[in-house]
């Protein structure tokens, strides 16, 4: 007959929260030194403490001091052994002129290649502004010069000397510039001309005339008068500056506006009239010139 192994008893249950180490220690107790571990809870993990590096004897302050807390340092450290500040200061920038402060050339100051892209183009621009001076420098004068003539004051220049290239008899060409309306140059015909010469040369603003024999209306419309003329300006440099005139038919003063430089004379030579009959000459009764102070 065949043997039977013999049956083992199955393993109690396992009671938690009993060690076991703590039963198979007790002396004498059999029944619990056969039952299993059970689960523990484990322990709360503790922090390491840091450690304080004590500062070495040979590290005297013998360098510059903080910024910020003003604690002395060695030489050669980037940041402050108390505040951790840093201990080499950032240069600033030098201040940039005040031109650079102006638009178009206000910009932020930074560096790389892009600094001579910049000044190249500052090149060309003020080499073009020099060129367009060049180009337009009769018309940029023209302005420059109106401008003046507007903002300056003006003031009455007297002839040297004067001369007609025909007169009526009692009406020479001198009676045109006296300062008196009631006399007047008296040309015979159209085309005749009288000329103005000036000893210093000016800026010649303004060209005042008065027609006809008198201001009275009555008076005026008795006798011929001028109603359109060419005003010849000739310069110390020998240009001639012609300007076709018309003048209203009416008594009393008529400005022609003008703005020429270095006029030394001034001729009129008279193109169209009304009134004219028999024994009835031009009459031009007064020219004023004025120049820019």
């Amino acid at each position: 007959m065949p043997s039977v192994p013999p049956v083992r008893p199955a393993p109690a249950p396992v009671r938690p929260g009993v060690p076991t180490t703590a039963t198979a220690s007790a002396p004498g107790n059999a029944s619990d030194a056969d039952e299993p571990v059970g689960a523990v809870r484990p322990a709360r993990p503790v922090a390491r403490r840091p450690v304080v590096r004590p500062v070495a004897a040979d590290e005297a302050p013998d360098g510059p001091p903080c910024p910020a807390c003003g604690t002395p340092n060695l030489a050669g450290r980037k940041f402050c052994r108390r505040c951790a500040a840093p201990l080499q200061v950032r240069e600033q920038p030098a201040a940039l002129p005040w031109w650079r402060t102006v638009w178009p050339f206000r910009r932020r100051v930074r560096g790389g290649s892009r600094r001579a892209l910049r000044r190249a183009l500052l090149v060309l621009a003020v080499a073009g502004l020099v060129l367009a001076g060049f180009l337009f420098f009769p018309l940029g004068r023209y302005a420059f010069e109106d401008v003046r003539d507007k903002l300056g004051g003006t003031a009455e220049i007297s002839p040297n000397g004067v001369s007609a290239s025909a007169a009526a008899p009692g009406h020479p060409g001198s009676a045109a510039i006296d300062g008196l309306t009631n006399k007047y140059w008296g040309a015979p015909a159209l085309g005749a001309s009288l000329t103005c010469s000036f000893g210093t040369p000016f800026r010649l603003v303004g060209v005042v005339v008065h027609t006809g024999v008198s201001k009275e209306p009555q008076e005026f419309r008795r006798g011929a008068r001028p109603t359109r003329a060419d005003l010849l300006v000739t310069t110390k440099d020998g240009k001639v500056h012609k300007k076709a005139v018309t003048f209203n038919d009416k008594p009393g003063k008529q400005t022609v506006r003008m703005g020429i430089s270095d006029v030394r004379s001034v001729e009129l030579v008279l193109r169209e009239a009304t009134g004219q009959g028999e024994g009835r000459p031009i009459a031009l009764g007064e020219v004023e010139f004025f120049r820019r102070t």
